[in-house]
């Protein structure tokens, strides 16, 4: 890419050379291909499942303890990385971030293996394989963790901070362009994960991602902190700490009685902070319940669709089919977004993903494994078209309304709440761990994302005291408009 001016549609130049863009994305897309919140990102989230239900086959229950834990650790610590990355500078979080997340799927990657090598553990040696499945989940977990504090840094920071003076438009651009990048990672890094497995073997899988993790932190950390360094705005010294009484004297605290304290609490502050937040709560609780499913190509419907005799190379394919159908969501939004705001934009978007989980419904009639499958994996895909317009609606309308010294604990909070819900969708699927019952899972999952659609929907009534606009919709159809006398 060039360093010249990158122009909008009002041919304005940005204030920095296009290449510090470039950088950004490449890293992230680094940090996403290995890691989705896990290193190798979108290869080990693919992976896991399918390392767990061979490491224990015909149950679940490995696939969703792994999912619990990835699940609770955000939950109970997610507010608190958000503080974190409030308080520490920039530059900072950027190491911790990539040293901790990595370093975790190097060390999980290498327990999976020792586990793929020595496959009759579970038998001959079970404290052994016991103490490996922790040690996967135990790093994966603190994998899960430094890359949120990543995510809240460049999804929720850094693309604010750099927008602001900018053209109009460059937020809803960059913000668009993230999200493509992540479902790029979906499409490609589980179709070749699933080539790997299927025409080479799962040891060969781990052994890829653990290789990634090794090879690729010292690129991303070269990229951006190059973009730090570049860009101005991001090197200014924000003390934008929300926490006001750290600044009490010590004679103030001590009065503080235990209720005070403790309400005080830098955890219970962060909730508070975020349930004030009242143009952003029931959209951030519609996006929340969406993680509460298994209709989206994670561990358990990946575990599950193997358990079913789909291909290990047919589901990584089928997931890159979703991942390209959400890939022209991040295309078809900043469109609808400009035309109809961002508020009507995430209305369409979740009635849209609602309307196309009606064939995974339809699939639990379907007489014929395979053909189940295919019809719920089909469902999965073609809602991935409104489930990613709905996220950027939501995040969009988190960074207009959530002021600059909140963003980071929102954002914090924000993950938290969206990993109680994640995690409350894998202990369904310890409950509920013969795959003979997905089908129970599949109506739950349904009747969650009815409810966020649903919610958001109240939240759209509530703030223009409408949902459509009947006029327009009439005069569409040929009916003639009402007389305004």
């Amino acid at each position: 890419m060039n360093n010249e001016p990158l122009l909008d549609q009002a041919q304005q130049p940005l204030s920095f050379s296009s290449t510090l863009l470039f950088n950004l994305y490449a890293g992230h897309f680094l940090a996403r291909w290995g890691a989705s919140q896990l290193p190798l990102l979108r290869m080990w989230e693919f992976s896991v499942g399918l390392y767990m239900i061979n490491a224990w086959p015909d149950s679940l229950f490995l696939a969703a303890a792994y999912g619990v834990v990835e699940s609770a650790s955000t939950a109970l610590i997610g507010p608190l990385i958000g503080q974190y990355v409030d308080k520490l500078s920039y530059a900072k979080v950027l190491k911790l971030w990539l040293f901790s997340q990595n370093l975790s799927f190097i060390v999980a990657g290498c327990a999976v293996i020792a586990i793929l090598i020595h496959p009759d553990t579970i038998s001959s040696n079970y404290v052994s394989f016991l103490a490996l499945i922790i040690l996967v989940n135990v790093s994966g977990a603190i994998g899960v963790l430094s890359t949120l504090a990543g995510t809240i840094l460049i999804e929720r920071e850094w693309v604010v901070v750099i927008s602001e003076g900018q053209p109009p438009g460059t937020l809803t651009k960059m913000n668009s362009i993230i999200r493509r990048i992540d479902l790029v990672c979906k499409l490609f890094a589980p179709v070749v994960s699933g080539f790997i497995i299927s025409f080479v073997s799962l040891t060969a899988s781990a052994i890829a991602i653990a290789l990634w993790n090794i090879l690729s932190v010292f690129l991303q950390y070269w990229l951006l902190m190059s973009v730090y360094n570049g860009i101005p705005q991001l090197k200014e010294t924000r003390k934008r700490n929300i926490f006001s009484e750290i600044n009490e004297s010590e004679e103030q605290l001590e009065k503080r009685t235990v209720i005070d304290r403790v309400l005080n609490a830098p955890y219970i502050t962060a909730w508070r902070l975020y349930i004030k937040q009242d143009q952003v709560v029931l959209p951030g609780l519609a996006l929340a319940l969406l993680y509460f499913t298994i209709l989206s190509f994670g561990t358990l419907m990946t575990a599950a669709l193997e358990w079913q005799g789909i291909p290990a190379y047919v589901i990584g394919m089928a997931r890159g089919i979703s991942a390209t159908v959400g890939i022209g969501a991040t295309f078809l939004y900043p469109v609808l977004q400009s035309r109809i705001s961002t508020l009507r934009t995430g209305l369409w978007s979740i009635w849209s993903q609602w309307t196309c989980l009606l064939l995974c419904v339809a699939s639990v009639f379907v007489n014929g494994k395979l053909l189940s499958a295919y019809l719920l994996m089909s469902g999965v895909a073609l809602s991935r078209l409104g489930l990613w317009m709905f996220d950027l609606s939501v995040i969009q309308q988190m960074q207009d309304h959530v002021a600059d010294s909140d963003r980071c604990v929102v954002g914090g909070v924000q993950n938290s709440i969206q990993s109680v819900l994640d995690l409350m969708t894998y202990i369904m699927g310890l409950i509920i761990s013969n795959p003979q019952d997905f089908w129970k899972l599949t109506f739950l999952s349904f009747v969650v994302v009815t409810l966020a659609a649903i919610l958001y929907s109240l939240h759209i009534y509530r703030v223009r005291k409408h949902l459509l606009h009947l006029d327009k919709l009439l005069l569409l159809i040929g009916w003639p408009a009402r007389s305004s006398n």
